[in-house]
């Protein structure tokens, strides 16, 4: 019994991450994407608590889990620590996570570029 329990979780974790995609893109702030609908003047500062990623023009917010790992990133920016005070002006990341919905994505991993 201890086997088959062993091997239907192994599945499920599998099947699970062979469902995760992968989105590229420039990430913003998405409070002000939703007051703009434009991602032209949208770039993360570091007051910055809720995130998207424009992948294509089409901007997928993050879930809690996937803006607290951007922040993070943010944060721990290997650019950032030569120039503190300097914030560029777009920032591109890589993604990893499952569609929940039309335009929300379940984060599992992100890399800041």
């Amino acid at each position: 019994m201890r086997r088959i329990l062993t091997f239907c979780a192994c599945v499920s974790v599998l099947s699970v991450m062979a469902f995760a995609e992968t989105f590229t893109g420039r990430l913003i702030d998405s409070a002000c994407y939703d007051q703009q609908k434009s991602a032209t003047s949208c770039d993360p500062s570091s007051s910055t608590a809720a995130f998207a990623i424009v992948v294509s023009g089409k901007a997928y917010k993050l879930d809690d889990a996937g803006n607290t790992k951007v922040a993070e990133a943010l944060k721990n920016r290997s650019d950032r620590s030569a120039e503190p005070g300097k914030t560029p002006t777009q920032i591109m990341a890589r993604v990893t996570g499952t569609k929940d919905g039309d335009n929300v994505l379940k984060v599992e991993s992100v890399e800041v570029q």
